[in-house]
């Protein structure tokens, strides 16, 4: 045990609900209206319709054709899928990276082999038949209600929500992501992968993580970024972040999810032994960290949406020392020749809608 992990949080002693989940002690859900589909569900929100999961998609198996009534993220963990949107289809392989924006109509999603992501989704899903009429929609009340059949407590939305008693654990048998025990550095790191190829991308919304580089100040060489997306519309942004210093004291203004993917976190009351691959996070907004730190010697490697501004202080009460918003995000892709993945697709035009919307001669 490193001399950090000895010193992190010695007096544990969580109340309420913590932030975080293991998704691999999570049951997985079928899906009975996509044969072949399962979620592993984490978050539901009921004021925004946002929610996110871990889908699990069989060998052979496909997620119909759809529209996206709001945007999503999909980071691909392991297997392959053949994406077709727009008459042209990409592969997408573990380390794949994307962002389907709002109205986008996708033809099909299937599973080459069995394969699982995670999926953050800003509001509902609108799956299609035959006849490209509206079969089913998935909403956040839907992912609700799988949780509470299946005895899954979903991380909160909100700091009031925080503070509810600790739910008891689950009775099911834990249900491992396929990357445990694996080597999570390959999936998002050129230097770690064994594998020199790409996945075969024609559309603008995917990138390989692999490929991006990493973004690192001369003022903290222990942080590496991989900057995905910048919205200048809402704020947001997506990333793939290398934490192996400490992250001082800061208040997330916006909330924030992310999965850790390579070694261990130290966070909040956790345990000081921190928590590793496949734990899922949402920082409500509000939330503050007097610290946030690895706790082992590998580098801690996770995704990451921030939803807003972070402020930094030099302890609680002290003033401000630095904001961090999408505006410095979006200077420090373009000063180290990041490309982001665009938050909308121009080339997109089969909405579901389209023929309501034609104006009467």
């Amino acid at each position: 045990m490193s001399q950090v992990t000895e010193q992190f949080n010695p007096d544990y002693n969580p109340t309420g609900i913590e932030g975080g989940v293991d998704t691999n002690l999570l049951p997985w859900i079928a899906i009975k209206e996509v044969p072949g589909m399962s979620l592993k569900t984490m978050r539901a929100s009921a004021e925004t319709g946002s929610y996110s999961v871990i889908v699990k998609l069989d060998a052979g198996s496909k997620m119909p054709a759809a529209v996206y009534l709001s945007g999503m993220d999909l980071t691909l963990l392991s297997g392959q899928i053949t994406y077709r949107q727009d008459d042209q289809e990409s592969r997408l392989i573990p380390g794949t990276w994307g962002y389907i924006s709002a109205n986008s109509k996708v033809a099909e999603m299937r599973a080459d082999e069995e394969s699982e992501f995670l999926a953050n989704f800003y509001g509902a899903v609108a799956f299609l038949d035959d006849q490209q009429s509206i079969a089913s929609i998935l909403t956040s009340l839907d992912i609700m209600r799988l949780a509470r059949q299946y005895g899954v407590t979903l991380v909160p939305s909100t700091l009031s929500a925080c503070i509810q008693d600790r739910p008891e654990e689950l009775k099911n048998s834990p249900e491992p992501l396929a990357i445990t025990g694996t080597n999570g550095q390959k999936l998002v790191d050129s230097v770690e992968s064994e594998a020199a190829g790409t996945g075969g991308f024609n559309h603008p919304h995917f990138v390989d993580t692999r490929q991006v580089p990493w973004v690192i100040l001369p003022d903290l060489p222990d942080i590496g970024l991989k900057i995905l997306r910048v919205s200048e519309d809402n704020g947001y942004i997506s990333l793939i972040v290398r934490q192996n210093g400490v992250a001082s004291g800061h208040t997330h203004i916006g909330s924030s999810d992310f999965l850790v993917l390579n070694g261990h976190i130290g966070y909040r009351a956790g345990p000081p032994e921190g928590y590793g691959p496949g734990v899922w996070f949402f920082e409500p907004s509000g939330a503050r960290h007097d610290a946030t730190q690895r706790v082992t010697d590998e580098d801690l490697i996770y995704t990451a949406n921030v939803y807003g501004p972070l402020i930094f202080d030099e302890g609680k009460g002290t003033p401000v020392s630095a904001v961090l918003s999408w505006i410095e995000y979006k200077e420090l892709a373009a000063a180290f020749g990041v490309e982001l993945i665009p938050s909308a697709n121009p080339n997109d035009t089969t909405l579901l809608a389209s023929t309501m919307l034609k104006v009467q001669a």
